[in-house]
């Protein structure tokens, strides 16, 4: 009997569940560059480079490892399009009976899998610390699916920098040191830089041809393509990136792009790495006395806290996240998130990074992009879907909790506990954008004034009703009411105005 093995291209791992199930002497392993997963949403041309190209060296190691591999290109003249339609073409090829295959990390997948005229197997991704049984026992019964304390049992379980059961230093949680405003000058060495080989070039040259009109810059290249490579690159920033990563994680700064950040979620996500081999590497630096324990902690929250929080939340919360809009935001997505003009220099230094390298770090994404959506009421599902298709890292069991969730507050506040919004002054204070910028952060009112600073007190008066009785936010509307009515009138008209402009299509 053959069964046909399914290898997406985000589970790039040798021991990935689907190959531990599967017999090497019977069974077809199907990869596929397929269009419909190319462009369900209109992808960077980085990331479908970068994905194609690491799906071809997998499948070249699974050959050489015994696996009999039915691989198609995307420019194969027999390529059905689709997932499905490539395993029913290799179902008639070689007689295959049925499908095993690792759980996809999308709701819309899985679905796809479930309607086949196969029996499908799926087994569940082990390369994750909690299943989604741990995950449900942890999340029952609580009023509040707060990530910290779920952090803490991923630490006890894992035993990552854990003092027979205390944590190290004697805090779980040191994110109170890692708020550092942008530094003078960064002398960050950045990530490690491949140059494309003889597999990348054919990619490359294959996405140019195919989605050289997408938005984003496909050369020069320069990811990882292969787990070695990966790890050659873990090792890069463990030893010249960890060490400040922790200090300056939130900062920004013009036309420093990668400032100590790992820029490791794309090949964790892709699977090249192994989330504890990356946590355990981060650990032993501090271990070794070669980066400091705000750094170290900083980082292992981000890996085995935040990324299996969110992928809990995802599974847990169903098929139907993504559509969420608990605060009935509806506006269209302006053209500056696709690099339209704009005089907003914290958006043109996000979105044009992101354009140059299918990147932005969590502090961009939440407090800039995020921030601005939200504060604009763009729908939430638009932002969504920019984010699954800008980033290189972006799936939808990590990218829509956190836009969904944590940025849009969309889920009506299952992940955030109040919505993350801010004025110009938290710009102002981890960043040099302002500087720069067309507007005046220290304005707040007028023609020069600052948009977030204007849209910041319109979202607090629309939504009121909802977030006046949050008992993180009455501070803040106490300050509203005290100013002098005349001037909460002003700020509301020019707030509006600028929302007008975004109707109309007009730059801000």
């Amino acid at each position: 009997m053959v069964r046909l093995v399914l290898v997406l291209g985000d589970q790039l791992t040798p021991d990935i569940a689907a190959l531990s199930e599967a017999d090497r002497a019977t069974d077809v392993v199907v990869m596929a560059e397929v269009a419909r997963e190319a462009s369900y949403v209109p992808h960077h041309p980085k990331k479908i480079a970068f994905v194609f190209a690491a799906m071809r060296k997998f499948a070249v190691r699974l050959v050489s490892e015994g696996w009999r591999v039915a691989y198609t290109r995307l420019d194969d003249p027999d390529n059905a399009g689709s997932i499905q339609g490539e395993l029913l073409r290799r179902a008639v090829e070689f007689g295959g009976s049925e499908v095993i295959a690792t759980e996809p990390g999308e709701w819309r997948l899985i679905a796809a899998l479930e309607e086949l005229p196969l029996p499908v197997h799926l087994f569940e991704d082990r390369r994750f610390l909690a299943t989604h049984a741990e995950f449900e026992v942890w999340a029952e019964g609580r009023k509040a699916l707060r990530m910290e304390y779920f952090y803490r049992e991923m630490r006890r379980k894992t035993g990552l920098l854990m003092q027979e059961d205390q944590p190290a230093g004697g805090k779980w949680n040191y994110d109170a040191e890692n708020r550092k405003p942008a530094p003078g000058a960064v002398d960050a060495k950045g990530p490690m830089r491949f140059a494309p080989d003889e597999t990348l070039r054919e990619v490359l040259d294959l996405v140019e041809a195919r989605f050289g009109g997408n938005f984003g810059h496909l050369r020069p290249f320069w990811f990882a393509t292969d787990s070695a490579q990966a790890r050659q690159h873990l090792a890069h920033w463990v030893r010249h990136g960890l060490p400040r990563f922790g200090d300056f994680q939130d900062a920004m700064v013009r036309d420093e792009p990668f400032m100590w950040h790992g820029v490791l979620g794309l090949y964790l996500n892709a699977g090249l790495l192994d989330p504890l081999e990356v946590a355990r590497a981060a650990e032993d630096a501090w271990k070794a006395d070669e980066a400091p324990l705000n750094a170290v902690e900083g980082f292992i929250r981000q890996i085995i806290g935040w990324r299996e929080y969110v992928r809990g939340i995802y599974f847990l919360e169903g098929p139907d996240y993504t559509s969420r809009n608990a605060l009935g935001h509806h506006r269209p997505l302006p053209a500056m998130y696709w690099g339209g003009e704009t005089g907003m220099e914290c958006i043109r230094q996000t979105v044009a990074q992101t354009e140059a390298e299918a990147y932005a770090h969590h502090i961009q994404r939440l407090m800039i992009t995020g921030n601005f959506g939200l504060l604009a009421g763009i729908d939430p599902h638009a932002l969504h879907e920019w984010y699954l298709a800008v980033y290189a890292d972006a799936y939808e069991w990590v990218e829509a909790p956190n836009v969904i969730g944590m940025s849009q507050f969309a889920d009506g506040g299952i992940i955030a506990s109040k919505p993350y919004v801010s004025s110009g002054n938290y710009i102002a204070k981890m960043s040099d954008y302002c500087g720069a910028c067309r507007y005046r952060v220290r304005d707040k009112a007028g023609p020069d004034a600052c948009p977030f600073n204007l849209l910041y007190w319109h979202f607090l008066d629309r939504h009121r009703d909802r977030f006046e009785g949050n008992p993180r936010m009455g501070n803040i509307y106490r300050t509203w009411d005290r100013m002098d009515e005349a001037r909460r009138a002003t700020v509301l008209s020019e707030a509006g105005a600028i929302l007008d402009r975004l109707d109309a299509g007009a730059p801000v």
